[in-house]
């Protein structure tokens, strides 16, 4: 493949050895395209390169296997040589190669004669920090995947049972998705996608990204697995976050856009603030990471702050994503204490996470949830952080019908054959996890309560009623309720500091508690009806 010298790091490679740099570091995962950038300088420097591994020597002379061999031999060969030497780290640990190499460094400077380190990871003795030149060889831009596509498209197109035609927009979402492979990996999923497929696909492609995220061990890949349908209500955010469905894309920069930062959903436990985090990777066709904060703090000195940089790191390196911190509050509570408790470690890393929200370059779009505004810190809030900061309140009367159709079409009943606008009356109060929860238990209740036939001992199940879902309801008390003091707090917050989810406005705390109390009122959400107290 053809390099492209306008990449500055090909540009770097090449002033560093006609400057006669002694040692570089090289570090890349790709052997093969650094390889192919040196015998292009080489080539064109008139120079000759010679490769070392522990396996075959140098040059493939197995008689310098041998690290301390093959820098001998190294002093002593000839000018106007590049030696690449790969994976060479695990023989910096050795005091005898880093004084070897310290020995070099004199020589390779007065002769015309360059030493490469090429490794997957950066492990410099202090001896040598003075002595060796560090270059990261970036992952490939999307103009290098585009030759590797093309390549891959010019190949297979005389195959007619496979389809490489792609749109202007289909090709950007194919490059967008295979950025942060090595050259290999997006080289094997593009055969792989053309082979389960007879296309390049979009979804097996970002799966390839699932084992990069598998390997951090720090964060998790979920699966689009929920789509916005799925979400009941919410019609402002869902309008926000579909007017930025296409942000990530080359004419949204051309137009003058930014990319997304990302949002804070506040609000009301189980009214769908994760189940919103998990259909924005959905809607926006890009890998949904979850950061658990949790695994983020080691036991070991100066861990956890190595742990924050390689979750941020591997976001990037496979950005764009959507990266979801659920319960914000709890894994970065105690900053404040954070000096006399852990000796300064929570904030840190919190302050290593914020200046990124700040700084950031990659498009990783943030989306936080957080059910205790009061539990985090300030400079978390200020603009900036976030695009917006958005305030999950409990459902209004139509979402929550909305959310009972949604529940019974997930569990294969039709929701026409249930009033759901009676339900969405009766479960006044009710988050759309107790609305989730009621229909499974009318459901539980109706598949237990089944009649034998006394003469074959068959037993018939019965189909879930409405009579069903109505007293599943009404024998739950809602988080409204029991929790009502801290809910009324939270709103009291959000009124003036938070943009709304939705346009229609849920109940107030004291009509939900009116319609407890209203025992008299047989449509009351949280009376038993004479015939429940009869079947107690």
């Amino acid at each position: 493949m053809a390099q492209n010298w306008s990449k500055p790091v090909d540009v770097e490679l090449e002033t560093l050895i006609r400057a006669r740099y002694p040692i570089i570091y090289v570090v890349s995962w790709e052997e093969r395209r650094v390889e192919e950038t040196l015998r292009e300088i080489c080539q064109k420097r008139g120079k000759k390169l010679i490769q070392w591994t522990i396996t075959s020597g140098l040059g493939g002379n197995v008689a310098s296997r041998d690290p301390l061999a093959a820098l001998d031999q190294i002093l002593a060969a000839p000018d106007q040589t590049v030696f690449l030497l790969k994976d060479f780290h695990p023989f910096m640990n050795d005091h005898m190669v880093v004084r070897k190499l310290r020995d070099l460094v004199y020589a390779l400077k007065t002769s015309f004669k360059t030493l490469i380190l090429l490794s997957p990871t950066l492990k410099l003795p202090v001896e040598l920090e003075k002595e060796i030149t560090v270059v990261d060889y970036q992952l490939p831009t999307p103009q290098d995947i585009d030759r590797l596509l093309e390549g891959i498209i010019q190949s297979v197109r005389s195959n007619n049972q496979i389809d490489v035609n792609l749109t202007p927009l289909e090709r950007e979402q194919i490059l967008k998705a295979a950025s942060g492979l090595t050259s290999n990996e997006a080289e094997n999923v593009f055969a792989k996608s053309l082979v389960e497929k007879r296309k390049f696909d979009i979804d097996v492609i970002l799966s390839e990204k699932e084992q990069i995220i598998r390997k951090s061990g720090i964060l998790e890949y979920y699966p689009a697995s929920e789509a916005f349908s799925d979400v009941g209500g919410m019609d402002l955010l869902k309008e926000w976050m579909s007017q930025r469905t296409a942000s990530f894309t080359d004419a949204a920069r051309q137009y003058g856009l930014p990319e997304p930062k990302g949002v804070l959903l506040l609000g009301v436990q189980g009214c769908g603030k994760s189940l919103t985090a998990k259909a924005i990777g959905s809607l926006w066709k890009l890998p949904l990471l979850r950061l658990d904060v949790g695994k983020i703090f080691g036991g070991i000195v100066g861990q956890s702050e190595e742990n924050i940089r390689k979750a941020i790191s591997t976001a990037e390196s496979v950005a764009p994503c959507v990266l979801w911190i659920d319960e914000l509050e709890k894994g970065f509570s105690g900053t404040q204490s954070s000096g006399s408790s852990d000796g300064g470690t929570t904030s840190r890393v919190f302050g290593t996470f914020l200046a990124w929200m700040q700084d950031k370059k990659a498009p990783v779009f943030v989306i936080a949830t957080s059910n205790n505004v009061t539990a985090l810190p300030p400079e978390l809030l200020r603009k900036g952080r976030f695009d917006e900061i958005f305030f999950v309140d409990l459902p209004s009367k139509a979402e929550r019908k909305e959310i009972f159709d949604i529940h019974l079409k997930k569990r294969g009943r039709d929701s026409k054959d249930f009033d759901t606008v009676e339900l969405g009356k009766v479960a006044m109060g009710f988050s759309g996890a107790e609305i989730e929860e009621a229909v499974v238990s009318a459901l539980f209740s109706a598949f237990a309560d089944r009649d034998k036939n006394a003469k074959t001992g068959e037993e018939t199940i019965r189909e879930v009623t409405m009579e069903d879902l109505k007293r599943s309801v009404k024998i739950s008390v809602p988080l409204a309720v029991t929790m009502q003091e801290s809910i009324a707090e939270l709103r009291g917050w959000a009124a003036q500091r938070a943009r709304p989810v939705s346009s229609v406005q849920s109940e107030s705390a004291e009509e939900i508690l009116d319609a407890e109390e209203n025992e008299d009122d047989e449509d009351s959400p949280y009376r038993m009806g004479d015939e429940d107290d009869e079947a107690h």
